[in-house]
């Protein structure tokens, strides 16, 4: 059984569930006044293009910093084609944070007065840190919790109270200051083996699709969460799938396992790319220089026919990158 988690500390958590090549659209730059932050703000300056079908001349006529268009940004949803992407740069991580709680916040209202539910996946690394506006004013407040239920793209195989565990990072800095059901919070069955705990949570998401609290793709028949929120790692991995390793070739299981992972802990459990890209929405969430290079070769005119994971996130709904300026610094160059 996956299991329904109180505190990390708590062994004996309570078991509450189962039962037997990126096309680009548009890229958007925003610059965003410098004013108090205690309210997240809607940018007030962008600039909007074509992306995809100009990186050509971008490299030796455009200067994004250059833009300096005085109309009003709008922060409503885009209708992208499947293989679309929207992609949003910011001028600090900061200012990212702000528009992705806003984009979580909205989605989760949407999805809570459609479906009487909101089903979030997170992973781990750095995106918790960037969801930290949505425990603060106005959302922390605003948004109904009783109506999320969350989900871990990929979780290492260890304790629940372990400093590797992605579950652990969530409740630190996400899970324990905002009042969602802790029956509402599937995490892994940690007491298992790598695989048995991979073959337990699929087990668990396939008793909650029968139950419809999580969707089902009509096209794919795998299920089809709400909102996907994925970081990306500086070779280009996502969740716990990993360039060149055969597990992103999966196309049958919902949930598989690794146990010789190439950056530790070794054992892990991970979504595999079919139920990641079943999802109504996508956000791809990336800060720092560090990550620029991949960011590049994800989005730029790459012809290499060895594809990164992350350009093998091609959802059936939207899909949107959250990138600050360092990460997108090479976009341009």
């Amino acid at each position: 059984m996956c299991s329904s988690s109180a505190t990390p500390a708590d062994l004996h958590v309570h078991m509450a569930t189962s039962s037997p090549a990126l096309s680009l659209g548009t890229l958007q730059v925003f610059s965003i006044p410098s004013f108090n932050r205690s309210v997240p703000c809607i940018p007030l300056t962008s600039y909007t293009f074509p992306a995809k079908p100009l990186f050509s001349s971008l490299k030796s006529n455009i200067n994004l910093r250059k833009f300096k268009c005085r109309t009003k940004a709008s922060m409503a949803e885009t209708v992208t084609p499947k293989s679309k992407a929207k992609v949003q740069v910011f001028d600090s991580e900061e200012d990212l944070a702000v528009s992705l709680a806003k984009y979580t916040a909205d989605l989760a209202n949407k999805f809570a007065q459609e479906r009487d539910s909101f089903t979030v996946v997170s992973s781990g690394g750095s995106l918790v840190k960037s969801l930290r506006k949505l425990v603060e004013p106005p959302y922390v407040d605003s948004v109904d919790w009783s109506k999320w239920h969350v989900f871990w793209v990929d979780e290492r195989v260890v304790p629940k109270d372990h400093p590797d565990s992605n579950y652990l990072l969530a409740y630190d800095g996400f899970l324990s200051k905002v009042p969602i059901p802790t029956g509402n919070v599937y995490a892994i069955n940690d007491a298992l083996s790598a695989e048995g705990a991979a073959d337990d949570y699929e087990t668990c998401l396939k008793h909650l699709v029968k139950n419809k609290i999580i969707d089902q793709s009509e096209g794919s028949g795998f299920p089809k969460f709400d909102l996907m929120l994925l970081g990306m790692g500086p070779d280009g991995h996502v969740a716990s799938l990993f360039p060149g390793h055969p597990l992103c070739q999966e196309n049958e299981k919902w949930v598989t396992f690794i146990k010789n992972s190439p950056k530790p802990p070794p054992e892990r459990i991970s979504f595999t790319f079919p139920v990641i890209n079943s999802s109504a929405h996508v956000a791809l969430v990336v800060a720092g220089a560090g990550k620029a290079d991949v960011v590049h070769a994800a989005l730029g005119d790459d012809s290499n026919s060895d594809k990164l994971p992350v350009q093998m996130v091609s959802p059936e709904g939207e899909l949107t990158w959250f990138l600050d300026k360092g990460a997108a610094s090479k976009l341009h160059a």
